[in-house]
C-alpha cells in the first residue's frame, strides 16, 4: 500500500483562512455536545514522556484497562516507574514479557520495549526523556518516531498527555471512526486525518482540552458508536451527524 500524500503547511494555512463561521464551529460543537452528555473525564495522572511513551507503547491496539494492569506488573515486578526504568530496559525479554501479559501481542511489545529503553540510552547517554521539553513539537514527534513501532498515535499521546503538554491530537481507530462517520474531514489515514483536524481546533484549545476531546471521542466510540451496531438512535451527535442520519434512515425504508 502506498503512503498517502501529507498536505503541506501552505495548504493547511490556506484551509485555516477559508474556514466559515460554521466550519470553524464544527469541532467546538462536537465536543459541546460530547461534554453535555457524558460529563468531564476522570483526572489522571500526568506522567513524564518516558513513562508516558511506555504507556503509549503498551496500550497500542489494546484496551486500556489492559495497558494500565501492564504498568502496574511492571512497575511492581521490576520496582521501575518514573525516573527508574533502567531494571526494566536491563531486564530479559522473558520477564518483560510475563509482566506485561496482559496488553494485546506481549511478545512482540516486550521485543520492542527493551530495544527501545537500550536505544533511547545509547543515543541520549541517560535512559531519559526530559531534554525534549527544549525542542518543538514537530522535532519532538519527528525524533520519536525514529524509533520502531512509534507512528503519529503514539508521538501524539507522548507530546499532548505527558508533562511536555503539547498541542496534538492523537488518532486512533476509534478517533478515525467517529470523524469519518461525522465527515468532519474526507477519508484518509490517521496522520493525514489528524493534520485535517487540526485545522478545525480552535487556537484557544491548550493540550489539555485537547486530551479531554481526544478521551471524550474515545469513549463515545466504545459506548454508541461502536464498529458494529452503532447506536444512532441515541447518540448525542445525531443532529450533526450524516452517516447516523442516512442509516436510521435506511432503517426506517428497510421497517427493522
Amino acid at each position: 500500500m502506498t503512503d498517502q500524500p501529507r498536505d503541506s503547511p501552505e495548504d493547511q494555512e490556506t484551509a485555516q483562512r477559508r474556514l466559515t463561521p460554521e466550519q470553524a464551529d464544527r469541532l467546538p460543537r462536537v465536543h459541546r455536545l460530547l461534554l453535555g452528555h457524558y460529563g468531564e473525564p476522570k483526572p489522571r495522572t500526568i506522567r513524564d514522556p518516558l513513562t508516558q511513551l511506555i504507556t503509549s507503547l503498551l496500550g497500542s491496539r489494546a484496551p486500556a484497562a489492559a495497558a494500565q494492569q501492564a504498568m502496574r506488573e511492571l512497575e511492581r515486578d521490576f520496582r521501575a516507574g518514573a525516573g527508574n526504568w533502567e531494571p526494566v530496559r536491563d531486564a530479559p525479554i522473558a520477564e518483560i514479557e510475563r509482566a506485561i501479559a496482559a496488553v494485546t501481542f506481549p511478545e512482540q511489545k516486550a521485543l520492542r520495549l527493551k530495544a527501545l529503553l537500550e536505544e533511547i540510552t545509547a543515543r541520549v547517554g541517560s535512559l531519559t526523556l526530559e531534554f525534549l521539553a527544549r525542542y518543538r513539537t514537530e522535532k519532538i514527534r519527528a525524533w520519536l518516531e525514529q524509533f520502531e513501532g512509534v507512528g503519529r498515535q503514539i508521538s501524539a499521546e507522548v507530546v499532548c498527555f505527558s508533562t511536555l503538554r503539547r498541542r496534538a491530537l492523537p488518532i486512533d481507530a476509534s478517533h478515525l471512526r467517529v470523524a469519518q462517520r461525522l465527515c468532519l474531514t474526507p477519508r484518509a489515514d490517521a496522520a493525514t486525518t489528524e493534520e485535517r483536524l487540526l485545522r478545525l481546533v480552535p487556537e484557544t484549545w491548550d493540550a489539555a482540552r485537547m486530551e479531554e476531546h481526544h478521551r471524550l471521542v474515545q469513549l463515545h466510540a466504545q459506548t454508541l458508536c461502536r464498529f458494529n451496531d452503532p447506536g444512532c438512535e441515541k447518540c448525542p451527535l445525531l443532529a450533526v451527524c450524516p452517516s447516523g442520519e442516512r442509516r436510521l434512515g435506511e432503517l426506517r425504508l428497510t421497517g427493522d
